[in-house]
């Protein structure tokens, strides 16, 4: 049986670091195209009518004060303040989903990649083209075998911490 894999890439190309979700997800449309994709500059309310036909679920985004390059974790529905605004956490997300559909929300992680600039109009920094680097060789192996356990026993983090890079 094939897992039904979605994708999810926050960020916006125009403010420098805030491109690495959408860059890394052009990455893995070109390697993976039967995957199904979704990038925009932020997540809102919407986005969890991508997920309704999920197995499982990777959001992507840029994150500031990470130490290391990337953060790879698991991420379970939570209600943020955010809630009834244009700009949700993965987590918040996964919440509207089982609001909506009634269901548990499928497995889902969060790739995280280290950014420190986030001005509008500037070119990727070079910290973050090589974290850009690491996060994708460190995301290959997992996304040709998206086994949830797998990927489970692949996090960094048990739980999702991340401060989220700055809104368009």
């Amino acid at each position: 049986m094939t897992t039904q894999l979605v994708i999810i890439a926050v960020g916006n190309p125009s403010r420098a670091d805030d491109a690495l979700g959408p860059i890394l997800l052009e990455r893995i449309s070109a390697q993976w195209p039967h995957l199904t994709t979704v990038v925009d500059f932020q997540l809102q309310v919407e986005h969890a009518l991508d997920l309704q036909a999920a197995d499982q679920v990777l959001f992507i985004d840029a994150a500031m004060g990470l130490e290391q390059p990337f953060r790879f974790s698991a991420i379970t529905p939570q209600t943020d303040n955010a809630l009834l605004s244009h700009a949700l956490s993965p987590e918040a997300v996964l919440e509207v989903l089982q609001r909506i559909t009634g269901q548990a929300a499928p497995p889902s992680f969060l790739l995280a990649v280290r950014g420190s600039e986030f001005e509008l109009g500037q070119p990727l920094s070079e910290p973050a083209t090589v974290a850009l680097q690491a996060a994708w060789q460190f995301i290959c192996p997992l996304l040709a075998q998206p086994d949830v356990e797998n990927w489970r026993r692949a996090c960094t983090e048990p739980q999702s911490t991340v401060h989220w890079s700055v809104e368009p």
